[in-house]
């Protein structure tokens, strides 16, 4: 069935490329081997990736609210420091740096289980969809179970005192670990990741995005309806009141 419907698409093709060559007009060079097939575009609806244009969504709106002076991100999407550089300045670290030129960010090589701050440092620091990640050595870290416990204390340790701390991880009504994609965390089991931080905010994006894409303040036991929803979190170190 694959292959007739991709034996279908492509005499489609051919047969549009010859249709729009005859055009009568020469602005445009048109050959054949200057062709780039795109055989899956033509859908009724945009397709996107819910977790990740909502949660970079919801991490924009959290720093406009913020306004911070200055944000520290550790490996989250380039998307979301790209774009949230052009209204607060931003310093991304990741295991694999980025070679990604913009005015406002600033890019550098960073491990998340020793990052390069001092105690109590960080004003505002995110690190989202990444702890899910750490030791599941899809990236080519080392394995390690509790990698996730690890990173937690470790981003626990850099928030300074009053200072703010954006998580975004996978949720769901049980914790488990999908290798070595991913884990999926319990509402409450990611909290208690962060035991020196307080719960400021919790977001979901849900699995059933058809009435909201986005639930800001959402009630934590939505979470147990979820396999695979979207928890965003922000946390608050007490201190400096």
């Amino acid at each position: 069935m694959r292959k007739a419907m991709s034996i279908r698409m492509r005499m489609l093709f051919v047969f549009q490329y010859l249709s729009f060559k005859n055009n009568k007009s020469n602005r445009f060079r048109i050959r054949w081997h200057d062709r780039w097939p795109c055989y899956s575009d033509a859908t009724p609806f945009t397709g996107f990736d819910k977790h990740y244009v909502y949660h970079t969504a919801w991490a924009c709106r959290i720093l406009s609210e913020l306004s911070p002076e200055k944000h520290v991100d550790i490996s989250s999407s380039l998307y979301f420091c790209a774009s949230a550089s052009a209204f607060v300045p931003i310093e991304f670290y990741d295991y694999r740096p980025a070679d990604l030129r913009l005015g406002g960010l600033t890019c550098k090589q960073g491990d998340i289980l020793k990052l390069p701050f001092e105690d109590n440092q960080v004003e505002s620091l995110s690190c989202m969809h990444v702890i899910e990640h750490i030791g599941l050595g899809r990236y080519g870290d080392p394995l390690d179970y509790d990698g996730d416990l690890k990173a937690a204390q470790e981003l626990s340790r850099v928030v300074a005192l009053g200072g703010y701390l954006m998580v975004v991880v996978p949720v769901g009504g049980v914790s488990k670990i999908q290798f070595n994609a991913h884990r999926i965390y319990k509402h409450i089991d990611l909290v208690r990741m962060f035991p020196g931080l307080t719960l400021i905010e919790f977001s979901l994006i849900p699995d059933d995005s058809s009435t909201e894409g986005l639930i800001r303040h959402a009630d934590e036991e939505l979470v147990e309806r979820q396999v695979y929803g979207c928890g965003c979190f922000l946390f608050r170190k007490p201190g400096n009141e």
